[in-house]
């Protein structure tokens, strides 16, 4: 009975260690590496060139005072679309009528005097001419006929100056004229009133600057500047098709064609190779060498419908590859390429079992990639191993040390 007491015991604890040690087999398979894997299908893949631009009408003009004086009249209201030739504002214009008054007064002075000129050269003439019947008659003297000679030279010569200052009598009334038409200020161009800058009442400034009156732009048709970094510039060209979206429709596709690349980024404006001063130099220098760099793409979109608006912020996809109906898979499942450019690939046969496989890929947006060769159709392909615990176990065998954490 001794032996019984003792040998259930054993019995018991023997059997509570094979217990735990099944159930930690059990654990350890099922916290095993489990395969991340996905199926090989038939897609539509897009390489882009992601870029940020800004919408502008593609005529944007500002419309400004080309004289000084008081505003007063616009004629004109915001969102107004005009023709042109259209009038815009109009500014005091009694210092230009003074001013056209009395050009025409010098004008019709100089005219006079070439007009009594002109009959002192036919007096002079008709002198002359008496002068050289009785010089020859020797009735006057040689001093008399030189006289009469000189007297008419010196009559042509004041007529031929004053001439001269009727032409520019003349451009001064020109000048008058174009100065008080200045005062009436019309449409260069059929547009739209974007902005008006200088309100009825107000004193503009023409000898300081430009003063700008109002902002025109037409905008039926819509330029986008595209900042493009120069990571991307050297994959992208003229000609290629690009789409873009804008803040308020993001679903919305514009799509348009890349037209032109400028050949140099807005900061050579600040370069330092402009700049005399050695303080102004430094900073450029130092604010170009720091600041990332962007090349601007310019593309136009009709916008007959007026859905763009001014300054408008598009998401521009510049494409510069586009495949649809082809075999695809997640660009994770890829390899290293090999010397020929082949992608190792893990296959998943029906059975579980694993192969490497080369293939030939097309297209990759890092997040799928074109399948040209070396795969079919429904294949699975292993992206990467987990586990269900994000740790991997081995099963210990018999007399290993107990796993941790169980």
């Amino acid at each position: 009975m001794r032996f019984v007491r003792i040998l259930i015991p054993g019995v018991a604890v023997a059997g509570l260690a094979l217990g735990l040690y099944l159930l930690w087999q059990g654990y350890g398979a099922e916290q095993g590496a489990t395969m991340m894997t996905a199926v090989v299908a038939r897609g539509d893949i897009e390489v882009t060139v992601l870029a940020t631009g800004t919408l502008k009408p593609v005529r944007l003009v500002a419309v400004g005072a080309q004289v000084s004086g008081r505003i007063v009249a616009v004629k004109v209201k915001l969102g107004q679309a005009v023709k042109a030739d259209d009038l815009i504002a109009e500014i005091d214009s009694v210092t230009q009528e003074n001013s056209l008054r009395t050009a025409r007064a010098s004008l019709a002075n100089v005219q006079a005097q070439l007009a009594e000129k002109r009959a002192t050269l036919i007096l002079n003439r008709q002198t002359l001419a008496r002068q050289k019947t009785m010089i020859a008659q020797n009735a006057v003297s040689h001093a008399d006929f030189e006289s009469a000679t000189a007297a008419v030279d010196v009559t042509q010569a004041q007529i031929e100056a004053l001439q001269a200052q009727i032409i520019e009598a003349e451009v001064a009334v020109e000048t008058a004229k174009a100065n008080l038409g200045y005062t009436r200020i019309t449409a260069p161009i059929d547009g739209t009133v974007l902005a008006i800058v200088s309100q009825e009442g107000q004193t503009v400034n023409a000898m300081q600057s430009a003063p700008t009156i109002v902002i025109l732009g037409q905008l039926d048709t819509m330029t986008v500047r595209t900042e493009i970094s120069e990571a991307d510039i050297t994959r992208v060209k003229p000609g290629l098709p690009l789409y873009f979206t804008v803040l308020g429709e993001p679903d919305h596709r514009y799509n348009a064609t890349l037209e032109a690349i400028e050949p140099a980024p807005e900061s050579i404006r600040s370069d330092s190779s402009f700049s005399s001063s050695t303080t102004s130099s430094s900073s450029s220098s130092s604010s170009s060498s720091s600041s990332a760099i962007y090349y601007n793409g310019v593309f136009n979109v009709p916008n007959a419908d007026g859905r763009l608006k001014t300054y408008m912020t598009a998401q521009v996809h510049i494409v510069l590859g586009r495949a649809e109906n082809v075999l695809t898979l997640p660009s994770a499942a890829l390899g290293a390429a090999d010397a020929d450019g082949r992608r190792a690939v893990r296959v998943v046969a029906a059975d579980g079992t694993t192969s490497l496989r080369q293939v030939d890929i097309g297209l990759n947006n890092t997040v799928i990639a074109e399948v040209r060769s070396g795969l079919e159709q429904g294949e699975r392909v292993i992206m990467g191993e987990t586990s269900a615990r994000n740790t991997t176990r081995t099963p210990r065998g018999p007399g290993g040390p107990p796993p941790m954490g169980l």
